[in-house]
């Protein structure tokens, strides 16, 4: 059993899991939902300096597969959860998705990293709306590509780890993307950045209850992800370029935040910097 002592968000993680996208990927834009046609020219150069970027605080990149042909494969994050044991292959709600966690698992293995469990119908869960909030915490959000059996099977598959629901709001429906990660990211030890309004009320207590400072995203910097932001330890972060007053105030907070552009590989797609990316060393598992 692994010891529960550290925050997930104040250590390195020097791992880190992408998917380059490959030039057939675009055919698949309007089926999967982006909000228009990628260019692919501008698509593989992003993601290729969102790499080198990456690679660049320290990082080492673990290039994946993916799923030939899904432009949604670059979101790495959504189709697997990343456990002190191992990976659980998460099955999405977003059907035209339900073949990238069973593509990831070979790129996920060959990582070194074993595969826990395999979520399956009814069971629905996205990564996108998983938080670790300490290593023995692990919040979900109730939204339209996670139900409750998918909670279900998770919190069976984990059963030394408290894990917490919260129902997230209907917002724009079931055609838009409200993720728990659209709301909150860790940061470090203590420390997360939230849109506070949107937020589940007993989220907030947990918040408060466990002396978590949130630096707040306001209303007008949501749509431009402000509150995805992926840690890369505990005084620095990426996001995506935009949203200059939660970089302000995150730099008060002391994180130096680098930025990327996303035109093509975040802001059509929906899918910001934690989405991009799955870091695949679980900080507890060094030891057993």
């Amino acid at each position: 059993m692994w010891s529960y002592a550290r925050p997930v968000s104040a250590l390195h993680i020097p791992r880190i899991l992408v998917r380059p996208p490959a030039p057939r990927d675009v055919l698949s834009w309007e089926p999967l939902g982006w909000r228009d046609a990628p260019d692919f020219a501008w698509l593989d150069r992003e993601h290729a300096r969102f790499r080198e970027l990456l690679a660049g605080c320290g990082a080492e990149v673990v290039v994946a597969t993916g799923e030939p042909g899904n432009l949604d494969s670059i979101y790495v994050y959504d189709p697997a959860l990343i456990t002190p044991w191992g990976a659980i292959l998460l099955r999405p709600g977003k059907e035209t998705r339900r073949g990238e966690p069973a593509a990831l698992a070979p790129d996920l293995e060959a990582a070194g990293v074993p595969i826990l469990a395999r979520l399956e119908a009814p069971a629905l869960a996205e990564g996108g709306d998983t938080v670790w909030l300490d290593e023995a915490t692990l919040l979900v959000g109730r939204t339209y590509r996670t139900n409750d059996a998918g909670i279900e099977a998770l919190r069976a598959a984990l059963p030394g780890v408290e894990l917490l629901a919260f129902d997230l709001p209907h917002l724009g429906g079931p055609d838009e993307v409200l993720h728990l990660r659209s709301l909150l990211s860790p940061l470090r030890d203590g420390l997360v950045v939230a849109h506070r309004p949107l937020l589940p009320v007993r989220l907030v207590e947990l918040l408060e209850a466990r002396g978590i400072e949130v630096v707040g995203v306001p209303e007008e910097e949501v749509e431009s992800m402000g509150p995805n932001v992926l840690s890369l330890g505990p005084e620095l972060a990426l996001a995506l370029d935009g949203s200059p007053r939660t970089r302000r105030r995150l730099a008060r907070a002391g994180i130096e935040v680098l930025v990327y552009e996303g035109a093509e590989i975040s802001r059509k797609g929906d899918g910001g910097p934690t989405c991009l990316t799955l870091p695949v060393d679980f900080p507890a598992a060094r030891s057993s």
